[in-house]
């Protein structure tokens, strides 16, 4: 079984990273595009291109329809969804699938479960993963909350079953003002996701935010690539992430990296995922699981060799893992900057046109965009245009190396992000990695005062 043509069903530097490794492997690559995006990077470079839809994304690369006729239409033979969009809609998986293209994703029944922050949870607890205290499902009025709460301890946290990015996620301190948070909870959730369900967990003081990688080939084998910290958030959007995570130890990052792998065999996983904890006082919590590619996903790839990518690809398309966990080792350290464009500490969006593009460059520095001088940035989706990428042999040559490549880059024509982190990484807790999920949103309130 072999794919030879595969439809990018995404805009920007995953589109591009996508097409890409296609290339590599001698896979041919059709791009599709809304209007907006018509003189876009991805567009340019692909075999093909095919026109979906105006530029809200509703109409063009969530259309269901449209993305399936152009896949038909271009002779494709598989859909790699990226991620956002639609690379966790099990509904759109399926009906790639009915249609006989290879969907480079896992399964839908596994997308569908740890899409819902309910199920998602009951099948990790079931699997082995260590969770939050807190409801062992849905939490359906005041009095099962109230109890709930009792039993586990405030604070507590009230959260959305469906959705994320924060919304419909409400922190409530003391019974008193349970009622009043569950309310507003459940409403936020209705709104952003047409669907009020809420559940309760003990709420975490201070910790930091972990992932693992892990790979599967649909058949009970599994591995995982280590790990990645992605602590240094705003609004529970990550700015910054690294590998490897500067407070575990190897022996925990085996442990608890065999948690996860055997967790994926069991569930007979297929393709790329990444279990995601908070972790506080070498205690791990499970809080979800993403069934896609990451956006962090290039501080594991240079801190393991490995083309997840590629791997993708590979594994949609029948074959096994091209590597055993004895196999996977983990030299150096990692660090990503996503560079948005955006005021870099108002975060106030900035589109518009990029008059001079200059990527950072030299060894072991990678950057993935679709910039280039003279393209309009559209003011339709995700502010993120680029991510900064950089390898050292140990955290202090990455880190070093860093700060010059924040230095070389540069982009005109736009406000961007890149001087927040060259901020970032002149402050004391950043270059001991000592900072917790809290840390970045004190530091720019700190910042304001």
């Amino acid at each position: 079984m072999s794919i030879k043509r595969i439809l990018i069903a995404n805009r920007g530097e995953i589109a591009l990273r996508i097409h890409r490794a296609a290339h590599e492997m001698g896979i041919e690559t059709v791009a599709v595009h809304s209007t907006a995006d018509a003189d876009a990077m991805h567009v340019r470079l692909a075999d093909h291109a095919i026109c979906i839809g105006p530029p809200p994304a509703a109409d063009s690369y969530l259309n269901h329809a449209a993305i399936i006729s152009a896949a038909e239409i271009s002779g494709c033979d598989a859909i790699h969804p990226g991620y956002g969009f639609l690379s966790e809609n099990e509904k759109f998986a399926e009906i790639v699938e009915a249609h006989e293209i290879k969907w480079i994703g896992p399964k839908p029944e596994h997308i569908r479960t740890m899409g819902d922050k309910v199920a998602a949870k009951k099948t990790a607890g079931a699997l082995g993963l260590p969770l939050v205290p807190g409801s062992a499902g849905a939490v359906s009025d005041l009095d099962e909350a109230k109890a709930v709460s009792a039993e586990i301890g405030y604070p507590v946290l009230v959260k959305a079953a469906s959705g994320g990015g924060g919304r419909g996620m409400k922190v409530v301190p003391e019974e008193s003002q349970l009622e009043s948070l569950m309310s507003q909870a459940k409403s936020e959730a209705k709104s952003a996701f047409g669907d009020d369900t809420v559940y309760i967990e003990k709420y975490l003081g201070n910790p930091r935010h972990i992932e693992f990688q892990v790979f599967g080939d649909g058949e009970g084998n599994a591995i995982h690539l280590g790990e990645r910290d992605c602590s240094l958030q705003r609004r529970h959007q990550k700015v910054l992430e690294e590998a490897p995570s500067p407070v575990l130890s190897p022996e925990e990052r085996d442990r608890m990296g065999e948690v996860c792998a055997q967790a994926m065999r069991d569930m007979a996983y297929r393709g790329a995922g990444t279990i995601e904890f908070l972790w506080e006082n070498g205690e791990f919590y499970f809080i979800e699981m993403n069934t896609r590619l990451q956006v962090e996903h290039p501080v594991t790839e240079m801190i393991t060799g490995l083309d997840l990518v590629r791997e993708q690809i590979r594994i949609a398309a029948g074959k096994p893992l091209s590597l055993t966990q004895d196999e996977v080792t983990f030299t150096g350290h990692a660090i990503e900057c996503r560079i948005n464009a955006e005021d870099p500490f108002t975060f106030a969006p900035s589109p518009g046109k990029v008059t001079a593009y200059h990527p950072a460059g030299g060894m072991h520095v990678r950057v993935d965009s679709g910039l280039y001088a003279g393209y309009s940035i559209p003011p339709h989706y995700d502010s993120m245009i680029a991510k900064l990428i950089v390898y050292g042999r140990s955290r202090d040559k990455c880190i070093m190396r860093l700060r010059r490549a924040l230095e070389e880059m540069v982009i005109e024509g736009v406000k961007h992000s890149i001087p927040l982190h060259q901020e970032l990484i002149k402050q004391d807790d950043v270059l001991s990695g000592d900072y917790s999920i809290k840390w970045l949103e004190e530091w720019l309130k700190e910042r304001e005062a």
